[in-house]
């Protein structure tokens, strides 16, 4: 594991020590002050479960594996079960391999979110992390609605040494975005990100403004890969869940930013959203720093969750 991956860790490891407090401390003394395998049991395990916002649904899926996992290999000790409810919630993560495919290509990033999730935070950092790696980056400020979105998201493209594309607050969207992409492609550009509005409360009119800068972007843009990311609050639990229900249903949702994972006791929702909704969580947040933005792990969370060491 490189420095830069191991500070992270440790820092994830931090960051989730309130959701740790509260799902792991009550598996712990569950494991420890049954001596039985029973209804009870697993009743309690479902409920702590619950309580940590890992989800009704994942929660039940969970339960259900580890009964067949319990009676498949005749375990009779709570103690043995903590390895097996670890695994069984890495097996709910995975989806296969989390696709970083824009990377490779030509690509245009639409980032979407409501107000206050750190939506335009991370699209700088997400930027200034692929400049790091030697790509050409283009940001656009598309969201011209919110109030200094379009100065925030100048300070992060000048922080992270690229180059933004900006009309006046207030101007139409997706006319910012094809003023992008008529850029990106003059300069060469390998990534375009796109910090686009997210205004869940008048979804028909978000609907209206995504589909016309679909429309941009396929007319003059063909070649591109597209992928859109939705960035969820990870201190808002369920909420950040129906969150990502309903941007589903305006959006074709590629991958999620979960931010803010420092500090909450709402860590397990991480797990809720790439199980329940089947969309890979692609990038976690766990601070301000330009660093602090990380391709997620599923393994590598829950052993953070579960203060499990270093991979």
């Amino acid at each position: 594991m490189s420095q830069e991956k191991k500070g992270f860790f440790s820092r994830l490891v931090a960051g989730l020590s309130k959701t740790r407090d509260n799902i792991v401390a009550g598996i712990d003394s569950i494991f420890s002050g049954f001596s039985a395998i029973d209804d009870d049991f697993y009743e309690e395990i479902e409920e702590t479960l619950i309580m940590g916002d890992i989800g009704i649904h994942t929660t039940e899926s969970i339960i259900h594996d580890l009964k067949a996992q319990v009676k498949e290999r005749k375990i009779k000790e709570p103690s043995e079960c903590k390895a097996l409810l670890i695994d069984t919630i890495k097996k709910q993560m995975d989806l296969g391999e989390n696709a970083y495919e824009f990377e490779n290509r030509k690509s245009v990033v639409l980032v979407i979110g409501v107000n206050g999730v750190g939506k335009t935070t991370s699209v700088g950092k997400l930027a200034g992390q692929l400049k790091e790696e030697k790509k050409k980056v283009l940001v656009a400020a598309a969201d011209t609605f919110r109030a200094a979105a379009i100065e925030q998201l100048t300070e992060w493209a000048v922080r992270a040494g690229v180059d933004i594309i900006a009309q006046q607050e207030g101007s139409d969207p997706a006319a910012v975005v094809y003023d992008a992409v008529s850029a990106a492609k003059a300069r060469n550009a390998d990534v375009l990100i796109c910090d686009t509005a997210g205004r869940l409360h008048n979804k028909k009119n978000l609907m209206e403004e995504l589909r016309k800068i679909h429309r941009i972007i396929d007319k003059e843009y063909p070649e591109a890969y597209k992928e859109t990311l939705v960035v969820l609050d990870g201190t808002t639990g369920q909420n950040a869940l129906e969150q990502a229900r309903q941007f589903r249903e305006v959006a074709d949702i590629t991958g999620i930013i979960l931010t803010k994972l420092d500090g909450t006791a709402k860590g397990g929702i991480a797990v809720a959203i790439q199980a329940e909704l089947g969309i890979p969580v692609k990038y976690i947040g766990i601070g301000e720093q330009m660093d602090d933005l990380q391709k997620f792990d599923p393994d590598e969370f829950v052993n953070a969750l579960f203060h499990m060491g270093q991979l």
